[in-house]
């Protein structure tokens, strides 16, 4: 099951917390376990992380409350070692942080130096790009996080069932393409060849924080994008190097693509309209965001379509 969902204004900003919750919780059928946002604000100067030092499930006691106060300043201490200056830290659950950060320097290098840490997992890193993830339908993870008052040009989205893994933060999509800014990836499906690309990025120095394939799709797009593709260019070798049977979206500071492998058996619907595009498992979330007769369609076997805000 899953359900994945995409939407992209080319207008400016709207509430992109709102629209990706109405999409996403019409379609809690498909996924009650966890919910997950990718959610693209105004490009800014400073950097956002957004981390968790524990995971919704853990024991609740003395010891957890201890343990998190000293690894939350544990992490705030190597911000400032590495010359972050931390200009505002939030706390959006007891184990949830969002931290706005001046940095300059080498994302990778921050990220493992923080996820060194124990118990902490950077979420996501960059200029644009916010993941927020937890267990529960989309209208809990969005009341728990505030989502609605956030605005932003673009988003997607993920509900999830789990099926081959626990259910858990750490298991919930979408997925940051460490070490690589501002990209990420929801993903229906299953790579047939997920351990040779894991195995394969892995000896290119990458970490991988889950199980999942879509991490690996994240970071397979982000590594072509760096040694000079564009987004759709590297979208397209996929199609040519990952093999199974898969939908997945991808999503850039300033850009959203979409990918069906060559049998596209798992579902997608698409609307195009003059200001916005929407797509995602469902018809029914569409329509969630949009008062009006609309058109849509499935996009073809083996086809990947790109659009920029």
């Amino acid at each position: 099951m899953c359900g994945i969902a995409g939407i992209i204004y080319r207008d400016g900003a709207h509430d992109i917390g709102r629209d990706m919750t109405r999409m996403l919780q019409s379609m809690k059928h498909r996924g009650p376990d966890s919910t997950g946002y990718a959610l693209y604000g105004p490009t800014a100067d400073d950097v956002v992380m957004r981390f968790k030092l524990a995971d919704a499930n853990d024991p609740r006691d003395f010891e957890f409350e201890e343990r998190l106060q000293r690894n939350r300043a544990e992490v705030e201490g190597r911000l400032r070692a590495l010359g972050a200056r931390l200009e505002d830290i939030e706390v959006e659950t007891d184990y949830a942080f969002r931290a706005r950060l001046r940095y300059s320097g080498d994302l990778k290098r921050l990220a493992d130096y923080v996820e060194d840490v124990p118990g902490c997992e950077v979420l996501s890193l960059g200029h644009s790009l916010e993941i927020v993830k937890d267990l529960g339908d989309a209208e809990t993870v969005s009341q728990q996080y505030r989502l609605e008052r956030f605005a932003g040009t673009h988003a997607i989205g993920h509900v999830r069932m789990a099926t081959e893994s626990d259910v858990d933060i750490s298991g919930a999509h979408p997925y940051w393409a460490y070490p690589f800014s501002d990209v990420a990836v929801v993903h229906n499906g299953q790579l047939t060849n997920y351990f040779h690309w894991k195995r394969r990025l892995e000896r290119a120095g990458h970490r991988f924080q889950s199980e999942c394939d879509s991490e690996i799709i994240a970071v397979y797009l982000a590594e072509k994008m760096s040694g000079g593709m564009d987004l759709e260019a590297a979208m397209r070798q996929s199609m040519e190097d990952l093999d199974g049977v898969f939908t997945y979206i991808c999503v850039t500071e300033d850009a959203l693509g979409v990918a069906k492998d060559e049998m596209a058996a798992k579902p997608l619907v698409l609307y195009e309209g003059e200001d916005m595009v929407a797509l995602a498992s469902e018809e029914i979330a569409i329509r969630a965001v949009i008062d009006h007769e609309i058109d849509t369609y499935d996009p073809y076997e083996g086809e990947v379509l790109v659009w920029k805000r």
